[in-house]
This record gives structure tokens, sequence and C-alpha cells, in this order.
């Protein structure tokens, strides 16, 4: 892929992969040896995280179509090579949280993407995708579910900042832009309940963000150039300086 043009997204806008994809099975070992190769890229590149997550789930039987999406991934890194995550210092440590999900994104099984991140400052420290484990009846469902999920997520974070000796302002703020997501943390299956034994507890604060700085969106699905763009400058991605 080194003479290949780079693209702006990992990801193109609108793209449905299912199992039964189009073009001819291509060979599974080689598939799994460029993916595998590429998810280590997502320990320090959230801006691939749903794109990595999205034709990892095609490892069994991948198709050519499965193969193309790959390669638009190393594409689109081959034309950012150069960012990176930038953490400055801070005498405060606080930490925000934002969490998201799409509905049905999946095409086969039709189950939602969960997305979150939590931010550290200006720069994201925390980031997931996910397809979840259940079929949501709804977005106002699938957005709590995600929810839920970052609940988990903020209690282990902020207990393992603890742990390291710095002192966090509580609760942590989790930011979603669902409004009846936020309203259903008092009316919701008990599997569920852990979110809103939370938010009683003060642990966490959920507050509402208008969709388009939703960062978590990032997380969650194919997103247009601009959109993109501006959600990865938002998680504190930007071109590193040379250290040479």
């Amino acid at each position: 892929m080194k003479d290949s043009n780079p693209v702006k997204t990992p990801i193109e806008t609108g793209i449905k992969l299912t199992k039964e994809g189009d073009g001819q099975t291509v060979d599974a070992t080689y598939f799994k040896q460029i993916v595998g190769s590429l998810r280590y890229l997502t320990c320090t590149r959230p801006d691939i995280c749903y794109a990595m997550g999205l034709v990892s789930r095609y490892m069994e039987l991948p198709r050519q179509v499965h193969l193309q999406a790959v390669k638009r991934i190393m594409c689109y890194i081959k034309g950012t090579t150069t960012f990176g995550l930038f953490y400055s210092s801070s005498k405060k440590i606080e930490i925000i949280g934002y969490s998201d999900s799409d509905w049905g994104g999946d095409s086969d099984e039709r189950k939602s993407t969960s997305g979150n991140c939590f931010m550290i400052g200006k720069t994201v420290c925390l980031w997931s995708s996910k397809k979840q484990s259940i079929v949501a009846l709804s977005t106002c469902e699938a957005e709590y579910v995600a929810t839920a999920a970052s609940a988990c997520q903020s209690v282990w974070l902020s207990n393992i900042m603890t742990q390291i000796g710095f002192n966090l302002d509580v609760p942590i703020k989790i930011y979603v832009d669902n409004v009846s997501a936020i309203n259903l943390a008092k009316h919701i299956n008990i599997r569920y309940h852990f979110l809103r034994d939370q938010v009683g507890k003060n642990v966490i604060k959920l507050g509402y963000c208008r969709s388009e700085d939703q960062i978590a969106d990032i997380f969650t699905k194919p997103l247009k150039i601009d959109a993109f763009i501006k959600l990865r400058d938002m998680l504190g991605m930007k071109v590193v300086p040379n250290q040479n």
C-alpha cells in the first residue's frame, strides 16, 4: 500500500458491510494478519477505533469488499502518520466523558454500536467502540445501554486515578446527546440499574450535549469528512512535533 493515495477518513460514509458481502472470498489468514497488525494502532489512534471494530467482525469468512475496507484504513493511516495524542501538563485533573450509540447499525444482527471516551483536559485518555450484546428496540434504549457501559468505565477510571494519587472532582460528568436516555436513568430493566445507582450516589452526572458536539460519535458510525475531522480534533489528536 506504500504507493496508494491517502484518504481523509478511515471508512467510507454510508458503507454497509455484511457477512454475505460482495465479491469473492479472500484468504482468511492473510486478512487476519492485516487486521491483527492494524489493531495495535488502536492503542494510540482512537480515530480508527470504529473502523477497526467494524472490519474485525468479518475475520471468519472475509470477502473482497471487506478487504477493500481494510485497505481504505491503511490509505487513511498513510496520510496521517504524523498524527498522535498530545498530553499537556496541568495542575488540575478533570475527567469528562462522552457516550453515544447508533441504532441497529449492524446489518447482520441489527445490533447497535456503543461508543464512549473520557477526556483528561483536552485530550482523550480512554476510548471504546463495541457492538452491543442485545438488540435495542429504540434509539433511546441503545443510547441508555451505551451510557450504562460508560458509567462502568468511569468508575473503573476513577478508581485507577485515585490509586495512583490523583484526587478527582466528583461526580464525573458524562455527556449524552439523547434527552430520553438521560431521563430513562430512572426507569429501566434491572440489568442496567447500575447506571441509575451511580447517578443516585452522585458518582457520575449525566449531561446533555448537541449531537454535533458528541465526541463519542466518532466511535459509532462512519462520518462525513468535515464531521470526522472536527471530532478527531476534539479528541486531542494533532500533528505530533518532531522530536529529532
